[in-house]
This record gives structure tokens, C-alpha cells and sequence, in this order.
């Protein structure tokens, strides 16, 4: 679904940077060219080099950088892109972003281009539930910006809640959303998943062993191609897509 598709990863100064490098490898398993865009405070957490190796291909890290020797570096990037990820996505990226702010590559490469943009966010849950961070991350929403939500738990800074860096399968599953077919855009679909229960008396049921996966991978199938799902689950040991 992404082979040969240009995606642009943008990687921010936050404790999750690490985790892009693991990210590109996953875009470029996929067949995608991956193109790195790192802020100055990135470099702080992890180095360009590891990316270049990584993705293949020269790793951007300021405004001045020309693509080719030639072209003009975040025009080129921009137009080139098919989707750009912003991960990890501080509150500095989305704050700027939010309020028009272009003071370094990765932000005036998101001025240009007309890709669609997906953040992930990571930071401590105190800054995830700032009012001045929800307003702006509502504003990109109405502007059809897209969000892969962080999870709960402990934190890189030993706080608990959430804020820490969605999974990496939830951000690559993001992505090829959008890229799938919209066939059944339109349509309603109703999945059953998991084990099922009916009532014999006040005290026994029938029941079967169903683990749901089945019924969650349709449900999420459906959802990708454009189908407005509703999920009846049973009890499950598997998280609810």
C-alpha cells in the first residue's frame, strides 16, 4: 500500500525521537522513500546519520539546505510529499503550526506543501492537557489536520498518564489509511466480534472461544476503505480498535 510512495517524516526535539528511526524502517519495509526533515532540538536526541542510513537518503537539518544543489529545500520537499508525519510532535511543532509560525525548515516545509499532515504527539501529561495546547491541536483538526492520539502510562519524565508516543503500528496504520480506496464510503457496516453469550437460565449461557481478531481486523478494514462501522464486541483480551 505504500510502496514507492514519497513520505515526508518530520522528527522534533522530545524524548520519543528515538523511536522515528524505528518508523522509517517500517515506511521502508513498506517499499515508501522516506525523506527526514530533523529540527536543531532533534539532533540533540538523535543524529542525522542515523537516519541517512536508515531511509536512504540525505536527511534535511535547516532552512538552508537545497535539495539537488538546486531546488529551494522545503519547496522541494513539500511538493514532493504524499503525506508528512510529524512524530515525535511537541507542543513547540503543533503550537507553531496552529498560529502560522515558520521559523525553521520543518515548519515552513508544512506552510508549503498541500499533503495531508498527521502529528503524533508526545509529552509530559501535564503540557498534553494545557487548554493552550488542546485549542491549537482543535484548530488543526478543523483545518483537516490528523492526529494519532498518544497513550496513557508512565512517562519518560516517571509521571503517569497520558502523553507518551502512540505505538508505532497505530502511526503506519494511519498512514495507509490514507492512501486505501474509498470504495465503500457511504455505506454502514455492522461487525460482531468476539465471544458471543447467550442466556440458558440465570445461570448458564452458551458461549464460544472467539477472540475477536477476526471481527476487529474487518472492522478496521471496513473503516480504511470509508465504511461508517459499528463494532458489537464481547469481552476480549485484545485492545478495541
Amino acid at each position: 500500500m505504500l510502496k514507492e510512495k514519497e513520505i515526508v517524516l518530520g522528527v522534533t526535539g522530545g524524548i520519543a525521537a528515538y523511536k522515528a528511526a524505528e518508523l522509517v524502517r517500517l515506511f521502508v519495509k513498506e517499499g515508501a522513500h522516506v525523506h527526514v526533515a530533523m529540527t536543531k532540538n532533534a539532533q540533540e536526541f538523535i543524529t542525522p546519520l542515523t537516519f541517512q542510513t536508515l531511509s536512504g537518503n540525505p536527511v534535511v537539518t535547516d532552512s538552508f539546505t537545497l535539495v539537488g544543489e538546486q531546488e529551494i529545500g522545503h519547496i522541494a520537499l513539500a511538493d514532493l510529499a504524499e503525506v508528512v508525519v510529524i512524530l515525535p510532535a511537541t507542543a513547540n511543532i503543533i503550537g507553531k503550526i496552529a498560529n502560522g509560525i515558520a521559523d525553521d525548515f520543518l515548519s515552513t516545509m508544512v506552510m508549503a506543501t498541500k499533503a495531508p499532515i498527521v502529528f503524533a504527539p508526545s509529552m509530559n501529561v501535564n503540557m498534553w492537557e494545557n487548554k493552550a495546547l488542546q485549542k491549537n491541536i482543535q484548530t488543526l483538526r478543523d483545518r483537516g489536520y490528523q492526529f494519532v492520539e498518544p497513550g496513557e502510562g508512565e512517562l519518560a519524565c516517571h509521571w503517569y498518564g497520558k502523553g507518551r508516543l502512540a505505538e508505532l503500528g497505530e502511526v503506519l496504520e494511519k498512514v495507509e489509511d490514507l492512501f486505501s480506496k474509498k470504495d465503500l464510503k457511504g455505506q454502514k457496516i455492522l461487525v460482531t466480534a468476539g465471544p458471543t453469550q447467550e442466556p440458558l437460565d440465570p445461570v448458564r449461557f452458551l458461549t464460544n472461544p472467539s477472540s475477536g481478531k477476526m471481527g476487529y481486523a474487518l472492522a478496521k478494514m471496513a473503516r480504511r476503505r470509508g465504511a461508517e462501522v459499528i463494532l458489537v464486541t464481547g469481552p476480549t483480551s485484545i485492545p478495541i480498535p
